[in-house]
């Protein structure tokens, strides 16, 4: 078995794999304040409660947004799970082309998200990732990745909103009935789920008018669902993809 970490700024998720069958997922908060011996306490007890044997483990590989975490998330790896973690970064056999000016400024995330969604569904395509911030990333039909978009996420839109408009409430990221609004949180509601829906669609669609392809737009992250529901242009949700492109990386990397 070995674990596959995707670190971002809102969520860390875990994955225990048996060859190319997931076992196991969990979701932790990422707090930059954790220390190596916090974040063990709360993988023995995942590891414990799932009957996972930490001599089972035999490798771990980490993908992170977050680099205040990493000498925690290597700390935690070797004093807990007993394994040197390997790291998506510089160096690593991915496999992906990448056609960015500057690669080492490519997301460790969005590398990930990419080698899944090519060795799943194969060029042209686009990968929509809704997470703290929410970006675009595309691939041809040659599976070279060529960069895409980033955009603020559904979450800090919202908060900005609650924070910047006095007389605007904290709402519940939840779709409304109707476009027009009757009240204040339906009326917010609705700017947000339905507008953020328009942003997907028409950055998808500019991307689709530049590429010169019929694409295959694939969603996930945490408000995919939410937000794939009202997006004309997504045509599949996999919230497994970072996951699998983790262990897709373990792979080759062995």
């Amino acid at each position: 078995m070995f674990v596959v970490v995707d670190v971002g700024n809102s969520n860390i998720v875990l994955g225990i794999y048996r060859g190319r069958e997931l076992l196991h997922h969990f979701r932790l908060s990422t707090n930059r304040q954790s220390t190596a011996d916090e974040y063990g306490v709360k993988i023995h007890n995942l590891f414990q409660m799932s009957k996972i044997a930490v001599g089972d483990i035999e490798g771990v590989i980490i993908s992170s947004v977050v680099p205040p975490l990493m000498h925690v998330l290597e700390e935690l790896c070797e004093k807990y799970l007993r394994k040197k973690p390997l790291i998506v970064g510089p160096g690593i056999k991915t496999g992906l082309n990448l056609r960015y000016e500057n690669p080492r400024e490519v997301g460790a995330d969005r590398i990930v998200n990419a080698v899944a969604a090519v060795e799943q569904y194969g060029g042209p395509l686009v990968v929509v990732d809704f997470g703290t911030a929410t970006t675009f990333d595309c691939i041809d039909a040659a599976g070279n990745y060529l960069g895409g978009a980033i955009v603020p996420g559904i979450g800090i839109s919202t908060e900005a909103l609650y924070q910047r408009a006095s007389k605007l409430p904290r709402i519940e990221l939840e779709k409304p009935r109707k476009v027009i609004g009757r009240n204040t949180v339906h009326a917010m509601q609705s700017g947000i789920i339905f507008g953020y829906a328009g942003q997907v669609d028409g950055i998808v669609n500019r991307i689709r008018r530049e590429m010169n392809a019929e694409l295959k737009v694939v969603a996930t992250g945490g408000l995919a669902e939410l937000i794939a529901s009202e997006a004309e242009s997504i045509q599949e949700v996999n919230q497994l993809l970072t996951l699998e492109g983790l262990r897709i990386i373990y792979e080759r990397n062995q």
